[in-house]
């Protein structure tokens, strides 16, 4: 028995991922130039088996081509289009008075069972209909490809009488006379059946056979991607309705949390926030990010929130539960990496217990509208370097009226900002309204990034970066709220952690953001620097520094406190031009307006303080 190019499609396995917006592979245009060539050699058409004689005439060569070259120049489009609709209608171009393509139509495999998922050129209330079934096991046309992966063709009304006896009555009605029924194939598997129905008898020569073949490749390709798309929309609506979008009913602390995708056009990419109730009237909070935009990302996302949950649920600590989600997620995927922090939180205290891994640092709101970037202290992002999974762990007390922000890169960068003028505009949407209306400054940190640039189209949104998860926690408090003109700044610097003072020196300037006096900054900035480089130099303990800043703007105070655990009580001396150190207590003395020594019950505390002068005038610059 003669093989054709369409006998061989059920053993040919294309290769049709469900990744969006492929090309047609590089395989269909040689295939088409083979059917131009075919054109060129077929002979006048043999008569149809049912013995209408030549009056349905050969195919001309030249005409064969001027189609070929059509479908040659239509197939990417065909094979890039949005819906299988959209792809019927390109391919109905096809039609030619010697190829005279009249009906189409796309049946889908569910359950042993044939459906039409979509048509062309058929009038409603026929077989082709969207709501058309069928069982496997009926003698259709359609239902023996399915089952065969084998393509038939129908050359006249006559042959499918006497090859389906059983429902050929189905197409009869339609004023049709030939048929084709092709396999669509993805990945080695039929997926499902195309029928494509012509006005005239044809004959289905070898390059006629071959172009449909090509031309049901292209519709395979079509519909693997739509039920691609589907599967993927159905992932990430069900992850996104996963994540909490209200704060935890837990006296002392309140939870808003945003989530909007940008970069990937699905529902959820590999961003991710989370909020688990843990024993004894904790809480953790996480926010995290898998690098990639992909339904790849949203998957690991997934496993990976679920694994943290469950190292939570376990009552392991911030370190080991982050040191844990990264040898999980090597195993998942060794290409991939998550940055993440993890808190847990003590509502009763406003204690925070912080591990970061490579993710951006969190920034604290004070009371009056201050925005500071905490500086924690960080290991590695999950999964980069198996073996390398450590953690530090700080500790942060969240005062009463203080919001912790934590968030992905998406919302500092959206919009091509850099992390510095991405910084400055969410600083300038987080710093005012009233501490009480979370919801309200959630609203307006997305607002502010979501909202089109200045001398942007109407209409435009800053869409095009990474997705965005944003989560906001705040100290809440059933006594009156502190004083908005107090603010405060406490942090430690370990033994090995001389980086440390660079970060400390960051969070002082951001305290004092609008001091009147840059210089007076300059001189806290110096004292401060003086006093913790002194602790870790001339002891072996750790260095603590609270700075608080109290009064009305133009007459307020900064008092700087700096303690550790030391026994030696510090004592001035008068060093000579070249000496290296003995410089920290005369530089208190000349530049503080006050300053001292206090023992502690367990080491010392040095202190100074600083008194806001009001600004320069004549032309001093700020």
């Amino acid at each position: 028995m003669e093989r054709t190019v369409g006998d061989d499609i059920g053993t040919r396995g294309c290769r049709m991922g469900g990744e969006r917006h492929e090309p047609p592979p590089d395989g269909f245009e040689a295939e088409l130039d083979q059917i131009a060539a075919l054109n060129s050699l077929d002979a006048p058409r043999r008569e149809p088996p049912d013995g209408r004689g030549p009056g349905a005439a050969a195919l001309p060569g030249e005409a064969g081509r001027r189609r070929d070259s059509l479908l040659l120049s239509a197939g990417h489009t065909i094979g890039e289009s949005d819906s299988l609709e959209e792809a019927l209608r390109l391919v109905a171009g096809l039609y030619a008075p010697d190829f005279p393509l009249d009906g189409q139509c796309v049946f889908g495999i569910d359950e042993g069972s044939l459906s039409a998922l979509g048509q062309y050129g058929f009038r409603p209330g026929g077989g082709a209909d969207q709501g058309f079934r069928m069982p496997m096991a009926t003698g259709y046309p359609a239902a023996e490809v399915a089952r065969t992966g084998r393509a038939v063709f129908l050359a006249s009304t006559q042959e499918y009488r006497r090859r389906f006896p059983a429902t050929w009555q189905l197409s009869a009605r339609k004023d049709r006379n030939a048929w084709a029924f092709l396999p669509l194939v993805t990945a080695g598997r039929v997926v499902g059946v195309w029928l494509a129905a012509f006005r005239s008898p044809v004959a289905f020569t070898t390059s006629e056979r071959a172009l449909l073949t090509v031309t049901s490749r292209m519709i395979a390709q079509v519909l693997e991607r739509a039920r691609a798309s589907r599967a993927e929309l159905a992932l990430s609506r069900g992850l996104r309705l996963s994540m909490r979008t209200a704060g935890p009913a837990l006296t002392g602390l309140s939870v808003a949390t945003r989530y909007v995708p940008t970069g990937g056009g699905l529902m959820v990419g590999g961003d991710w926030y989370d909020s688990i109730d843990l024993p004894s009237g904790r809480l953790a909070l996480v926010i995290g990010d898998v690098q990639g935009h992909d339904v790849h990302a949203a998957g690991l996302m997934a496993q990976l929130r679920t694994a943290v949950h469950a190292y939570a649920a376990e009552g392991h600590g911030p370190d080991a539960v982050l040191a844990r989600a990264s040898r999980f997620l090597t195993t998942l995927d060794e290409d991939r990496f998550a940055t993440c922090i993890y808190i847990e939180a003590d509502p009763s205290t406003g204690n925070l217990h912080i591990a970061r891994a490579g993710h951006p640092h969190p920034v604290l709101r004070t009371p009056d509208g201050t925005c500071l970037i905490k500086h924690i202290s960080g290991g590695l992002p999950l999964g980069l370097m198996p073996g390398e999974e450590d953690y530090p762990v700080d500790t942060l007390r969240l005062h009463d009226g203080e919001v912790l922000m934590l968030c992905t890169d998406g919302l500092i960068e959206n919009g091509g900002h850099d992390m510095y003028s991405g910084w400055v505009r969410v600083r300038d949407a987080f710093s005012p309204g009233p501490v009480e209306d979370l919801e309200g400054m959630a609203d307006r940190l997305m607002s502010a990034v979501l909202s089109p640039e200045p001398g942007a189209r109407e209409g435009a949104a800053a869409r095009d970066g990474d997705d965005i998860a944003l989560l906001l926690v705040r100290r809440d408090s059933g006594q009156p709220q502190v004083e908005a003109n107090r603010r405060r700044l406490v942090l430690t610097i370990g033994q090995d952690q001389a980086e440390g003072l660079a970060e400390a020196r960051a969070e002082l300037k951001a305290l004092l953001y609008d001091w009147a006096r840059p210089d007076q900054v300059d001189t806290a900035v110096l004292l401060a620097t003086e006093l913790l480089g002194n602790v870790l130099v001339h002891t072996d303990q750790d260095g603590s520094l609270t700075a608080y800043v109290t009064g009305e703007t133009g007459r307020r105070r900064l008092l700087v406190e700096v303690m550790d655990r030391g026994d030696e009580l510090p004592h001035q001396r008068t060093p000579g031009e070249l000496a290296s150190s003995g410089r920290g207590l005369l530089l208190l003395d000349i530049l503080a307006d006050q300053w001292g020594v206090r023992p502690e019950p367990e080491g010392k505390t040095a202190w100074f303080a600083l008194a806001e002068a009001p600004p320069e005038t004549g032309g001093a610059t700020t």
